[in-house]
């Protein structure tokens, strides 16, 4: 597992995956607290299952697919970036059905922030540099 971890080549990639997420976590919980003082507890509470519903999966994601960098290990980079996908597309699926089954959603703050974090990525890589 060490190997992984201290590997030069992928440290660029990882920190720029895990500022994002770090990001998104932020600008969630920044929502969720001005959605809590605007429309109640119920909402906030939408908000906050939106964005984990996105975040989770990412940052799953992000540590499979930076373990590996190199010439040399371009098997394992193509093979950990496949894997880490299925496992995001798996993960999100798995938390949509238990937030549907065990959460009382708000449909419309439910999915926007959903979507903004899925849209966030599109927008940091203009307000901070890789």
């Amino acid at each position: 597992m060490s190997l992984y971890i201290n590997n030069t080549l992928a440290k660029p990639g990882r920190i720029f995956a895990f500022t994002q997420i770090l990001i998104s976590v932020l600008v969630v919980l920044a929502c969720s607290i001005a959605t809590y003082f605007i429309w109640g507890l119920s909402y906030a509470i939408s908000v906050l299952a939106g964005g984990a519903i996105s975040i989770i999966p990412n940052f799953v994601f992000a540590y499979k697919a930076f373990k590996y960098a190199g010439a040399r290990s371009s098997e394992k980079v193509l093979d950990s970036f496949y894997s880490g996908e299925k496992l995001k597309i798996v993960l999100t699926a798995v938390l949509f059905a238990l937030a549907f089954r065990f959460l009382a959603i708000e449909p419309i703050a439910f999915f926007s922030s959903f979507c903004l974090v899925v849209a966030l990525p599109l927008i940091t890589p203009f307000v901070i540099k890789p």
